[in-house]
């Protein structure tokens, strides 16, 4: 049993890798050897800004009041369990008339369609999730992107910097919505070792916490502005 787990592990993640080096059009060596004893700060540079904490709640609030919610879900989704709690959130917000989209990078989690799993587990409809290709044009409209467990799929330094281990990756374009939530553990970076440039954006805010306790929180803020418990 052991040895299969292992093997359906190591398939996991060798179709990740070809995906990723597919969508970066560059080889598999190239993906994995390039930059090889270049750490990710050496690669990054200094970035500009500041990181700027938010509570749960105010972020909550701002939801319930957009017109359209755009999420990212990522493997930190998948870590906390949350997508349960992440969809009664969702219901709450779509029962109060915000539309609510999910996007779906498709390297996000630890193997391919992991996210798309995870909603349907947790009962999200399947009209309400698009992949990348669909729905990236659609950030600017959005009033609101909110990144749940998602690091390097959201990354702007895939875009801008030349130096970086993961440019010319394509990614979620959270970046144009008006605001951007990032519910995150804690100050890590993600799978690449490189500092996520979009968590220091005049737009972006962090929500630093667990993810299902996260959304408990935010289930709750919404809840007090109706009148629930």
């Amino acid at each position: 049993a052991l040895m299969i787990a292992g093997m359906v592990v190591g398939s996991a993640g060798t179709l990740l890798t070809l995906l990723m080096a597919k969508a970066m059009n560059r080889s598999v060596s190239n993906v994995i050897f390039s930059n090889f004893g270049v750490t990710g700060d050496e690669q990054q540079g200094e970035i500009k800004g500041s990181q700027k904490p938010a509570e749960a709640g105010d972020a909550a609030i701002n939801m319930r009041y957009a017109s359209k919610v755009i999420i990212a879900p990522g493997y930190g989704l998948a870590v906390a369990q949350a997508q349960h709690k992440l969809y009664e959130f969702v219901k709450l917000l779509t029962d109060a008339g915000v539309e609510v989209k999910f996007a779906i990078h498709p390297v996000a989690g630890r193997m391919p369609g992991h996210m798309n799993v995870l909603l349907a587990e947790a009962g999200v409809p399947y009209d309400m999730i698009f992949d990348l290709d669909d729905i990236n044009g659609e950030f600017k409209e959005a009033d609101v992107a909110i990144v749940i467990g998602a690091n390097d799929t959201v990354n702007t330094a895939a875009r801008t910097n030349k130096s970086n281990t993961i440019y010319g990756m394509p990614i979620l374009n959270v970046d144009h919505a008006k605001q951007v939530y990032v519910v995150k553990r804690g100050q890590g970076k993600g799978y690449s070792g490189v500092e996520n440039e979009l968590f220091f954006a005049d737009n972006a805010n962090l929500v630093y916490g667990d993810a299902q306790k996260v959304m408990v929180s935010m289930i709750q803020a919404v809840k007090s502005l109706e009148g629930g418990h």
